[in-house]
């Protein structure tokens, strides 16, 4: 996009402002509507569906100025001109806030877990559960584990009216008062824990570990980071271990990952780290709206193509594994897999082999781009005014046998929503349940036996690493936009 004024302008734009006077003024209390207008006129995935962004709806700008006049803000403006089942097209107030590359870090203590309401009670107690620790945080130096329980917070039991306040919204530091629970009854155990929040940085890898079954080994990567720029450069040397240990198959643990930072370019980078064998070949089609599309294909179609790269970067190699076989794993209706991830499913699905552990998938096929205030929409020539930019749903995303994936995707391997909080097992581990069924599967090609999920009947209330995770509006795209002006 940058430095690219075309002289293109898109036919319905110069039919829709023909009796335009070059004198015209857009009044300044309009600037932001005009753009929240014409940004999703040209570029809006839905725009054919929305009566009031038809081309043929205003005749001049005045008309339109009119029309725009009737809203007392830009937001209600750009909610109404989405189509009502639009959960991701989104205005942001201030572009100056949107990096979307910066390190993990939080204040915690380093604690993952979550909530159920205590069954056989007519109260409204709860109880807490371990799902994971944090390396190098504060609980890590903890005798705290994987699975264990607790029922009070300094000798405060936990209701469903008081948890979030004393364990996320409470002091930095607290005491948890642990218990023995076996489904049905609540033990005090007399265990009692202090932690304390801090600042901490995440690694970008939770866990990384290899399997040697038979004459095979297999990569294990529990990733519980954003999927940025940067995690994927570290990702690449992360791989570099297992490039060395010729993991010949990977099992990639996705169950807490937060997503985020989900640019097309860096699925395309994690997909080539995965794989290495198909340089240069497709990787992503996009497929825009009925406006945008052909000017696309007429002037520059391969605009439209994402292939496998040759290098992470103009000094990187990539440390590809040159898998024929991965194995991802999703967890729950919490975590069906994010927009990011589907893509990077597709697009492998024409090379290799793809098993999917979870539940089905939603189906987040589309992509988003940001719109600034400019003759492009670029960031470079943008208004100075204001700081205002859209970042709508424009397009849709193919593989290289134009497969797409709006209805998601069936797994391989169905788990429960939830994992069971009696038997989580370490992670890393063959005592991990789903990691177990996953290794079997690989090594016998035995799908297991369907469990009963839930059998308790738990009433799951909340999940710590639900909160952390990114909201999802879409996989962002860089494409260089014409001139619509």
């Amino acid at each position: 996009m940058k430095n690219l004024l075309k002289l293109f302008y898109f036919s319905t734009i110069t039919i829709l402002f023909i009796n335009c006077s070059k004198e015209y003024q857009l009044p300044e209390n309009l600037v932001v509507h005009d753009f929240v207008w014409k940004g999703l006129n040209a570029y809006y995935l839905h725009q054919d569906q929305i009566a009031d962004l038809s081309d043929r709806r205003f005749n001049s700008d005045q008309q339109l100025n009119a029309y725009l006049s009737g809203f007392t803000d830009y937001n209600t403006l750009f909610s109404s001109l989405l189509l009502n089942t639009d959960t991701k097209s989104t205005l942001i107030e201030d572009y100056t806030n949107l990096d979307m590359d910066i390190p993990r870090s939080s204040f915690v203590n380093g604690m993952e877990f979550g909530i159920i309401a205590q069954p056989n009670t007519t109260t409204n107690t709860v109880i807490g559960y371990i799902t994971h620790i944090l390396p190098n945080s504060n609980a890590a130096t903890k005798n705290l584990k994987r699975g264990e329980f607790f029922n009070a917070v300094n000798n405060i039991i936990l209701t469903e009216d008081n948890y979030f306040d004393l364990l996320i919204n409470g002091d930095t530091s607290y005491t948890l008062n642990m218990v023995d629970f076996d489904g049905t009854t609540v033990t005090s155990n007399a265990k009692t824990v202090a932690l304390e929040k801090e600042n901490y940085d995440y690694d970008t890898t939770f866990l990384e570990k290899t399997f040697s079954i038979g004459s095979n080994n297999i990569g294990y990567l529990m990733y519980n980071n954003n999927l940025s720029k940067l995690s994927i450069n570290n990702l690449n040397n992360t791989f570099l271990s297992f490039k060395n240990q010729n993991i010949k198959e990977l099992v990639l643990d996705l169950r807490y990952n937060i997503s985020g930072g989900s640019f097309a370019k860096n699925i395309t980078n994690l997909a080539t780290i995965i794989t290495g064998q198909f340089t240069d070949e497709i990787f992503i089609k996009e497929e825009w709206n009925s406006k945008a599309q052909p000017w696309f294909l007429e002037n520059q179609p391969d605009s439209l193509i994402t292939k496998f790269p040759a290098k992470l970067n103009i000094t990187t190699d990539f440390n590809s594994l040159n898998l024929t076989d991965i194995y991802i794993i999703l967890n729950g209706n919490n975590f069906s897999g994010s927009s990011a991830i589907e893509l990077l499913i597709n697009s492998l699905n024409p090379y290799i082999n793809v098993h999917i552990i979870g539940t089905n998938t939603r189906g987040n096929n589309t992509g988003s781009i940001t719109l600034y205030n400019s003759q492009d929409y670029d960031f470079e020539l943008k208004n100075e005014t204001h700081t205002v930019a859209l970042q709508p749903v424009v397009l849709s995303f193919y593989n290289k046998d134009d497969q797409t994936y709006n209805e998601g995707f069936t797994p391989t391997i169905a788990t429960c929503p939830n994992e069971d909080i009696l038997n989580l097992g370490v992670i890393g581990e063959r005592s991990e349940p789903i990691l177990d069924k996953v290794l079997e599967y690989i090594s016998t090609g035995n799908l297991g036996t369907n469990v009963t999920c839930n059998p308790n009947n738990f009433i799951y209330l909340y999940k710590s690493i639900d909160t952390q995770r990114e909201f999802d509006n879409g996989v962002f795209i860089k494409q260089d936009l014409p001139n619509t002006y």
